[in-house]
């Protein structure tokens, strides 16, 4: 079952995503209209240190109006590869670099309106390196025992969605 596109028009071309309205056909010939936010993707990882803590932000997100705890995480640049970019954002965002990298596939974040397709990184063997954070980001960063950050999951003091799917997948592998 796909939707025939008829029409496309951008509302909204911003630095960061553009808002499209698509005029489809569905399989039952009715005609709707889709909102669509164009997003270039992104990148999220799991970084574990050699007693298997994993590495928490802790930052203020304008669109749920309160401080979140995430896994590291950050869009893409135009061109750039997943892999170079998790590498980029983690140093940027914690100051640790990784010697170790696995690739655990991407996920959708919100496929009903939004475009976005996040990476998933596994990070380990952690070595300090030098955060070079964006103007606009104030982070803390904090290590929890795993199973710290999956009863944070379960208290619901983590609802960030990147870090909840991060989080149990990799749960999942390290638990092998």
């Amino acid at each position: 079952m796909t939707e025939e596109i008829l029409q496309s028009e951008y509302r909204y071309r911003g630095h960061l995503l553009t808002l499209r309205l698509d005029q489809v056909r569905l399989p039952t010939q009715h005609i709707v209209t889709r909102e669509i936010v164009e997003h270039p993707g992104a990148v999220a990882i799991v970084a574990l240190d050699a007693r298997q803590r994993v590495l928490l932000v802790k930052q203020y997100r304008s669109a749920a109006g309160c401080e979140l705890w995430e896994i590291p995480a950050g869009t893409l640049e135009a061109g750039e590869a997943p892999a170079h970019c998790a590498a980029r954002e983690l140093e940027e965002e914690s100051g640790y670099r990784a010697a170790e990298w696995r690739a655990l596939g991407y996920f959708y974040s919100s496929p009903g309106i939004l475009t976005e397709k996040m990476y998933l990184f596994l990070a380990r063997r952690l070595v300090p390196g030098s955060s070079n954070r964006q103007a606009d980001e104030f982070l803390q960063t904090q290590f929890f025992s795993f199973g710290h950050a999956l009863k944070m999951i379960e208290r619901g003091d983590i609802v960030d969605a990147k870090t909840i799917v991060g989080l149990l997948r990799v749960g999942r592998l390290i638990q092998r």
